[in-house]
């Protein structure tokens, strides 16, 4: 995939495509509503509390990636995916791309145990169908198999290269907020870069209306 998701992006991205799956009649989601399904204590790993100007934020630059869409004909403005459509995924590979978004890495084997309220497996091998049809897209990668765990484990590649457990011991990611705020950053830093350039160029146009306007003195 082309860019690349925060953590924040691929939870607010996985609930709207199971919203969409699951309960098709109250989507597309409001923000409280998008909040509550990022926040909801089961079917999630991990578990997480944002706050609602987290996941606008997360869905300002979903838009700007042209993977979430914005409808303004209610009182109250609704969201909804897009990224289904742009990748052209069927329901079977949405299902398992939804699931690794909201539940982390599963085997084969839970993610067609889990999926039936988005999508029906009729056996293991449908299900593994689907994660190599991924995989193939490059949205899915198989993990190395884990001390003590009979199958491997998949996990999505839409916010970077998955860090795996070394020798039984997780090896955290950055937390969702210390990404945003390490965005913030970079955004701050530009601008005030930004804002050198122009004083510099304000600077030296001044000067050089000063030395013009001298030669009329």
């Amino acid at each position: 995939m082309d860019c690349q998701l925060s953590e924040v992006e691929s939870r607010v991205l996985g609930c709207l495509m199971e919203k969409e799956m699951a309960t098709p009649d109250y989507y597309p989601l409001s923000l409280n509503g998008l909040m509550n399904a990022c926040n909801q204590k089961s079917n999630r790993n991990p578990v997480v509390d944002y706050d609602e100007k987290t996941v606008y934020r997360a869905l300002d630059e979903l838009k700007q990636k042209q993977f979430v869409w914005q409808s303004d004909a209610s009182r109250v403005p609704k969201y909804g995916e897009n990224f289904v459509k742009k990748q052209n995924l069927v329901a079977r590979e949405a299902a398992v791309l939804c699931l690794l978004l909201v539940r982390g890495f599963q085997t084969a084997g839970e993610i067609r145990g889990r999926a039936g309220r988005l999508c029906e497996f009729a056996d293991l091998a449908e299900a593994e169908s689907a994660l190599q049809s991924l995989a193939e897209m490059g949205l899915v990668v198989k993990m190395p198999r884990q001390p003590g765990c009979k199958e491997r484990r998949y996990a999505h590649l839409l916010a970077g290269e998955p860090v795996a457990e070394i020798e039984g011991i997780s090896v955290a990611r950055p937390e969702a907020v210390a990404l945003e705020v390490m965005a913030e950053n970079e955004r701050i830093a530009a601008l005030e870069n930004e804002v050198k350039e122009l004083r510099f160029a304000f600077e030296q146009l001044q000067q050089n209306f000063a030395e013009f306007k001298e030669q009329f003195d």
